[in-house]
């Protein structure tokens, strides 16, 4: 049976308050969205979730398509915590979201309270779980009422299956009306997930702003732009990586030469501050408290270990803030 360390919390990575709430979240949490599913490495995947819990990393985020196959990742994570960590479940906050295409039919797909209850049904039966710490809304989508997805959350929350409720990619005015129904009923929204990054920065338009009106938290996943925010693509897009995959969440296009210069002169800058060009870009997006934690997906203990050291950055002077969004503005000329 393996032992976490006890020392996990001293002196490791700091948390932050989610939104009004009393939870607090590491300002570094592991995704289980690549990595995790039967195709993968299922020993490597046990190492990682050791190593990030060993060192601070105490909250996981799921959702039930999560694989590959769908599902896959909530199965494999239950397997994880009951075979080493029987007895830590109090020290762990653990999300899942439903929404997206899941399970054939007219059911297995969307926001209706119907695929959100029979899908967290699912999730607790795979992962074992009594309950969630977080359930998340995982999008808004283009059809179902804002109110009826928010009634479903609502009774999950209030028959036990979750702590809290949450909202991800929501548009700005879709999220209002979410944060008001959630308020209304004495739910109010703990979390808002959305996708941001040096290079996707849409919810600084409207989104941060609103969640913190709210008294909402904000979670950021991809925040290294599924990778290219790494060394990896300082000399354009190597054999082997995510965009060189026809099948890959980057695509091959989005790998400009305006972004691979932009990336290029970022890693500079990281440099000169005793950094990778990831740990900066980590705590790039940590610079605002209104961000409660970012999202890393890992692939290695190696390369968590490196996201992890983020937390130890310096803070950016005026300057380098100013250089590099003077590089980011040139960058978007490759959009």
């Amino acid at each position: 049976m393996y032992t976490p360390s006890e020392t996990r919390y001293s002196g490791q990575i700091p948390y932050r308050y989610c939104g009004n709430s009393g939870l607090m979240l590491p300002c570094i949490s592991l995704g289980l969205w690549h990595n995790f599913g039967d195709a993968d490495d299922f020993g490597m995947a046990t190492g990682m979730i050791k190593y990030a819990f060993d060192n601070g990393v105490t909250h996981f985020d799921l959702a039930n398509n999560y694989g590959p196959p769908p599902g896959s990742a909530e199965t494999n994570f239950g397997r994880i915590l009951k075979e080493n960590f029987r007895g830590y479940r109090d020290e762990m906050i653990i999300s899942s979201k439903a929404g997206h295409e899941m399970w054939p039919g007219p059911y297995g797909d969307r926001s209706s309270r119907k695929n959100l209850m029979a899908s967290i049904d699912q999730s607790l039966r795979r992962t074992g779980l009594e309950y969630f710490d977080i359930f998340y809304s995982h999008r808004y989508d283009g059809v179902t009422p804002v109110e009826e997805t928010m009634q479903a959350l609502i009774d999950i929350v209030r028959q036990g299956k979750a702590l809290y409720a949450g909202i991800s990619k929501y548009p700005v005015e879709k999220a209002r009306i979410a944060y008001d129904a959630l308020r209304s009923a004495g739910v109010p929204c703990l979390i808002n997930q959305d996708r941001y990054s040096m290079f996707t920065r849409e919810v600084e338009e409207g989104t941060l702003r609103l969640a913190h009106e709210n008294g909402c938290g904000f979670i950021a996943f991809s925040p290294l732009a599924q990778g290219l925010l790494t060394d990896r693509y300082l000399n354009g897009i190597p054999e082997g990586s995510r965009a060189a995959r026809s099948t890959g969440a980057l695509k091959r296009e989005q790998v400009t030469g305006e972004k691979v210069e932009a990336v290029r002169r970022l890693n500079d800058i990281a440099g000169r501050r005793g950094q990778t060009l990831a740990q900066m870009a980590l705590a790039w997006i940590l610079k605002d408290h209104s961000v409660t934690s970012v999202i890393v997906g890992a692939s290695s203990v190696c390369q968590l270990g490196d996201n992890l050291k983020a937390s130890d950055c310096p803070e950016f002077s005026a300057e380098e803030l100013q250089e590099i969004e003077k590089i980011l503005r040139k960058s978007l000329a490759g959009k």
